[in-house]
């Protein structure tokens, strides 16, 4: 197997060509230099569409990768610049990471798992990041996940409850499917309105399919 093919495989990119890899004397970082195919080069940000270059940006940046046993991964290439029709200037999209994104897609995916398994306590810990950065990861994922499944697909029995946080001084109203046991829909309040905010995302039509509510 090549070096590049290797280092493809290690590191968990795509449409991805890696130069070199080399160790940061000063970090101890291990860091990947890498740059898109020429497919997915010039594309925007936003929507993935190809676009002109408008201009180098600020240069190279890095983005974290997964660890490799204790050794920090960062993947470091060039941040240009396109012009979009409908986003207007913004950086270009690269394969290994989502837009705006300071981490890979494969750190962002294991930390979004994590959040459903452990606490966000013990997930800065293990991945060592800030606890605000948990929150924008999950953030990031669940746009993505909106994206490819519906979570109101066959909604028919469905239980509400809320929930305290914050040492009980807020609320959030949460509505699960029985049928699979999984949350479908959640928001701060307690109120009709709140709850009236769910059935409007539902929409008149799936509303109607709705047969048990607990």
């Amino acid at each position: 197997m090549q070096n590049s093919t290797l280092w493809r495989t290690l590191l968990g990119v795509d449409k991805t060509i890696v130069e070199a890899v080399d160790l940061d004397a000063d970090t101890g970082m291990l860091v990947a230099s890498v740059r898109p195919t020429a497919s997915m080069r010039n594309r925007c940000g936003a929507c993935r569409k190809r676009c002109p270059r408008y201009d180098a940006g600020d240069g190279r940046r890095r983005w974290r990768s997964l660890d490799a046993g204790s050794v920090q991964i960062h993947l470091e290439a060039a941040a240009p610049r396109v012009s979009c029709r409908v986003h207007g200037v913004t950086v270009a999209a690269v394969p290994w990471a989502r837009h705006q994104s300071g981490h890979t897609l494969f750190f962002d995916d294991q930390v979004a798992w994590l959040a459903t398994q452990t606490s966000k306590s013990a997930i800065t810990v293990l991945m060592r990041i800030a606890w605000r950065t948990v929150g924008a990861i999950i953030t990031r994922v669940w746009a993505d996940t909106e994206k490819q499944f519906d979570q109101f697909a066959g909604l028919t029995r469905i239980g509400i409850d809320e929930i305290s946080y914050k040492r009980g001084h807020k609320y959030l109203t949460c509505v699960v499917d029985h049928d699979s046991g999984r949350l479908v829909w959640a928001a701060p309040g307690q109120d009709k309105a709140t709850l009236e905010t769910f059935f409007d995302a539902l929409g008149p039509e799936r509303s109607a399919l709705i047969t048990h509510v607990s």
